[in-house]
C-alpha cells in the first residue's frame, strides 16, 4: 500500500469546500499474500490496508516514534471496528 498526500499537513486542508487529500495505491497481489500470512480474508486485508492509507493522508505516521505507532494503531483499530459493524 502506497499513500500520496496533495497536503504536506492536515492544517492545509481546505475549511470551506469538498476536497481531495491525496491518493492511495494497493497492490492486489502483495494483499493476497498479506491476508494468508495474518490468517485473514482478502477483503478484510484490503479493508485494513485502505485504513492504513487513509490514516496517512490524514497525518497520522507510525514511523515517526512510539507514541505515534500506539496512536495510529488505536485509530486504525477502531475505524476497522465501526466498518465490522456497518
Amino acid at each position: 500500500m502506497l499513500s500520496f498526500p496533495i497536503y504536506e499537513s492536515p492544517d492545509e486542508f481546505p475549511a470551506d469546500a469538498d476536497f481531495l487529500i491525496g491518493d492511495i495505491v494497493i497492490n492486489p497481489s502483495q494483499a493476497l499474500i498479506q491476508a494468508k500470512e495474518h490468517g485473514v480474508t482478502f477483503k478484510e486485508e484490503l479493508r485494513r490496508l485502505l485504513v492504513h492509507g487513509l490514516l496517512h493522508l490524514l497525518g497520522y505516521d507510525h514511523e515517526k516514534n512510539t507514541y505515534q505507532r500506539r496512536k495510529m494503531i488505536k485509530k486504525e483499530t477502531e475505524l476497522l471496528e465501526k466498518l465490522e459493524e456497518s
